[in-house]
C-alpha cells in the first residue's frame, strides 16, 4: 500500500497546485497591510510570563485514558513554575475529543489566572486565541434541554466561582455532577456542558487583568484581511520575509456572536479586540497576536518591542520552554497507563 502511494505522489509531483497562488509576488493587496520596520527590543524592565497546556489519550475498549499538562513560566530577574497535571478516564463519546481539548484549555486559563493573581506580572503570554475560545465554542451541551441548563447553571453557578476565586487549577465537573446530578443518566453531556460554563466563567476573571494580557498564536483560520480561501496568516508568510507587522483589525464580539452565551452575555458581547500578524525576526515565522481590548498602533509597537526582548528565532522564549516541557507524547501516553496498570484490553493487541 505505501509503495502505491509514494508512486501517486510521483505522479502527481508539480500538479497539486499551491492555493495561495492566487495572489502574485507583488500584490498590493498584500503589502498594503503590512508594514515592514524594524522594532527595538524595549528597554523597560517588566515581569513576563506565560503559559501552555498539552493532553493525549489512548483508546482502550471500554473507555479512554488521558492526561493533562499545563506549565506557567514567570520570569521577573529569577524563572520560576507552576505545574499542573491530570490522569483519568472518560467514556468513549462523540465529544470526548472535544471535551478533552476543553479541559486542557481550562488548566491552561486557570493557570493564567493563577499566575496573574498571585505572582502580580506586567504581562501573561496566553497561547491561543482568547477571540477564538469565544466565538467558536465547542458543542456546550447541545443535546440538554433548557431546562436542564438552567437547572445546571441554578446549581453549580456559586460552587464554581468559589472554585475560580480560590485559584485551583484542576477539573470541578465530575464533583459537581455528583453533588447535584447524580441520578442523571448522561453524565456526558453535563461534563460538556459544565466545562463550557467554568471556561467562560475563567476567561471573565482572566479579562479583570485585560491590560496584562498577549494572546499568541502560531496558526489561525482567520481570512478578515485577504477574504481568501486560505488563513492571513498563510499569506503573510508566504509573501512577506521581513521583520514587521500588519494593520490592525479591530473586532466588536457582538458583531461575530450568533448564539447567546448561557451566562453574562452582556459583559462577553461588550468585548473588544485588537489582532495584527507579526514577524518578530526576518524569514521567521508569522505570529497572530491579540490584545482584549482596543490600542493604538503606538501601543502595538511598545507591545512588540516587549516581546522582542524576550524572544529567541523569533517566537517568545518562555511560551517555547513552556511548550516542550508540556508535550506528552504516545510513548508518555502508554508508559502512563503502563504505570496505572490497566488490564483493559485496547483491541490493537492482535495487530502486534
Amino acid at each position: 500500500m505505501l509503495d502505491s502511494l509514494y508512486a501517486e505522489a510521483v505522479r502527481k509531483k508539480g500538479l497539486v497546485n499551491d492555493i495561495v497562488d492566487e495572489f502574485s509576488e507583488n500584490d498590493s493587496k498584500i503589502f498594503d497591510r503590512w508594514n515592514e520596520e524594524f522594532i527595538p527590543q524595549s528597554s523597560d524592565e517588566f515581569s513576563i510570563a506565560a503559559g501552555d497546556g498539552s493532553f493525549n489519550k489512548k483508546k482502550f475498549l471500554s473507555f479512554y485514558f488521558y492526561a493533562i499538562a499545563c506549565e506557567s513560566l514567570i520570569f521577573d530577574k529569577k524563572l520560576e513554575k507552576i505545574e499542573n497535571v491530570e490522569i483519568e478516564t472518560i467514556s468513549h463519546h462523540r465529544f470526548s475529543e472535544d471535551l478533552l481539548r476543553s479541559y486542557m484549555g481550562l488548566f491552561e486559563a486557570k493557570s493564567a489566572l493563577k499566575v496573574l493573581e498571585e505572582y502580580d506580572v506586567d504581562y501573561y503570554l496566553y497561547d491561543g486565541s482568547l477571540f477564538g475560545d469565544l466565538i467558536r465554542p465547542y458543542p456546550s451541551g447541545a443535546e440538554l434541554s433548557a431546562k436542564l441548563k438552567q437547572d445546571v447553571i441554578d446549581n453549580c453557578i456559586d460552587d464554581l466561582e468559589e472554585e475560580i476565586q480560590n485559584f485551583n487549577v484542576n477539573l470541578y465537573s465530575e464533583d459537581l455532577i455528583n453533588k447535584y446530578f447524580k441520578i442523571y443518566s448522561n453524565k456526558f453531556e453535563l461534563k460538556v456542558f459544565l466545562s463550557n460554563l467554568e471556561k467562560l466563567m475563567v476567561i471573565k476573571a482572566l479579562l479583570k487583568y485585560k491590560k496584562n494580557i498577549i494572546a499568541i498564536s502560531k496558526s489561525s483560520i482567520s481570512n478578515e484581511f485577504f477574504e481568501s480561501n486560505i488563513p492571513d496568516i498563510a499569506v503573510f508568510d508566504k509573501y512577506t520575509n521581513k521583520e514587521g507587522f500588519s494593520n490592525l483589525i479591530y473586532k466588536d464580539l457582538s458583531s461575530e456572536i450568533k448564539h447567546v452565551f448561557p451566562i453574562e452575555d452582556d459583559f462577553f458581547k461588550s468585548l473588544k479586540f485588537t489582532i495584527f500578524y507579526l514577524r518578530l525576526e526576518d524569514k521567521k515565522n508569522i505570529l497572530k497576536v491579540e490584545i482584549p481590548y482596543e490600542v493604538d498602533i503606538d501601543d502595538v509597537i511598545d507591545i512588540i518591542g516587549k516581546l522582542k526582548k524576550f524572544s529567541t528565532d523569533g517566537y517568545p522564549y518562555l511560551l517555547k520552554k513552556a511548550h516542550k516541557d508540556v508535550v506528552i507524547s504516545d510513548r508518555n501516553i502508554e508508559e502512563l497507563s503502563n504505570i496505572v496498570n490497566f488490564y483493559e484490553k485496547s483491541g490493537r493487541e492482535m495487530l502486534k
